[in-house]
């Protein structure tokens, strides 16, 4: 198929990002890709027919993307359309999945697996097997709230009883649910333990990404949560080495938010460029587990990065999101630091840019340690020189936790220049360098 400068997107997978899947377009290199997303999390979490803990977009053919390419995606607007959603700690039903509530659930009356569900009335209850009528949400809620937004989506409040209750009479109207969604509302049931908390929007995306080099559940494409799947008793099951194949798609590093610039691995023929999970808001760590879940409108500009071969994402932060250590020089931080090299016999300084390299693991020690990895592998670097500019230069941030981390410091433009992102990075912080 011809190549298209722009491909729209409103079809979703199961759950799984499946290498050997269709994918949509191709879309041009240098092309856009406009995705209405769904909710991610809960509302998948309860649709028990959904292989994977959110509900992301079909993968995007990305024209020129071949193995060992590497995919610029810079996010040019996020919107959120929906009105209100829940969110809050979940519990897992036991009995009611094998071995995973995210990814194979199973109805514990009538036994079957990926149920279709029905709904019955609101509350934690609500969610029916299709086949035989019982109750057969994989999870319930420990905590949770009912939030909703106001018209200009600047801020959010939760509500109480009676108003969540209104909103779960509704809840696909309530949470815009786009037309090709199959995911049970979560506002259905009407959670409403935290009341009048308001909280700011500042709305990101949790999952960005690249296929994939074998069938992943999408809420495991990452080292956090993709130990679930090792040794796994369902269909879904892999090794440990089998792991490396993910792409870190599912981050919920709060910093991927319009205006950033993410760097893909691409690891299958077209890259497979997928999105969703956007949060309204979510403060470092998504310590909760689950944050404000929200359907939206996403407007994305794609550049194959020919030769650049990465293990995980590298992130390019607006200039706001950086760590204070990590932002770029400015000219009279540059003219200080010239008077100090004079006086100190120090002939040349060094130019230095912004980066930021994605680690993940099983929790946050072995993120780090794979962020610092990625970089140094990426840069042709010491492991310890990279520790070195992260403490003096950067920072190391926690995208999620248990097990997602950023390595973020100011890197030597010359290393850039050697892997052909010198000319994306100046660009992305062109307005705080002039």
């Amino acid at each position: 198929m011809e190549a298209k400068q722009t491909v729209f997107v409103n079809e979703f997978t199961n759950g799984i990002l499946d290498p050997n899947g269709e994918m949509l377009g191709p879309v041009q290199d240098g092309g856009y890709i406009v995705a209405n997303t769904t909710p991610g999390c809960w509302g998948p979490m309860i649709t028990p027919c959904i292989r994977g803990g959110h509900e992301v977009t079909k993968p995007v053919f990305v024209e020129g993307a071949e193995v060992g390419d590497a995919i610029a995606i810079k996010i040019k607007s996020i919107r959120v359309t929906s009105i209100a959603t829940s969110s809050g700690n979940d519990k897992p039903m036991e009995g009611r999945f094998v071995g995973d509530p995210f990814v194979a659930v199973k109805c514990p009356q009538c036994g079957t697996m990926y149920p279709e569900t029905k709904i019955e009335g609101i509350g934690p209850e609500a969610i029916r097997c299709a086949n035989c009528g019982a109750d057969v949400t994989p999870f319930v809620f420990t905590n949770g709230y009912t939030m909703a937004f106001d018209s200009n989506k600047r801020v959010g409040i939760t509500l109480h009883k009676e108003a969540a209750e209104h909103i779960a009479q509704q809840g696909r109207y309530f949470m815009a649910t786009p037309d090709n969604s199959v995911q049970n509302p979560i506002v259905t049931f009407a959670p409403h333990d935290l009341v009048g908390t308001v909280a700011r929007l500042r709305p990101f995306l949790g999952q960005l990404g690249t296929t994939p080099a074998q069938p992943f559940p999408d809420s495991h494409n990452a080292g956090d949560f993709g130990q679930f799947l090792i040794d796994a008793p369902h269909e879904y099951g892999i090794t440990k080495v089998q792991l490396e194949n993910r792409t870190d798609g599912h981050m919920d590093i709060n910093r991927v938010r319009e205006g950033a610039v993410l760097i893909c691995p691409v690891k299958v023929s077209g890259g497979g460029v997928y999105l969703g999970d956007m949060h309204a808001m979510q403060g470092d760590g998504e310590i909760a587990g689950h944050t404000t879940d929200v359907a939206g409108i996403v407007t994305l500009q794609v550049k194959v990065i020919k030769g650049l071969t990465i293990d995980g994402p590298i992130l390019l932060p607006v200039a706001e999101d950086l760590p204070y250590l990590a932002k770029p020089i400015t000219k009279k931080e540059k003219e200080i630091a010239l008077d100090l090299a004079q006086t100190w016999g120090v002939r040349k300084l060094e130019e230095s840019l912004p980066i930021s390299f994605i680690g993940t693991g099983a929790n946050l020690n072995e993120a780090t340690e794979n962020g610092l990895q990625r970089a140094a592998k990426v840069l042709g670097i010491s492991v310890p020189e990279v520790m070195n500019r992260a403490t003096i230069t950067g920072a190391i941030e926690i995208g999620r936790h248990p097990g997602v981390v950023t390595v973020t410091f100011l890197c030597p433009v010359h290393y850039l220049d050697e892997i052909g992102l010198t000319t994306l990075v100046r660009d992305q912080y062109r307005d705080v360098l002039e």
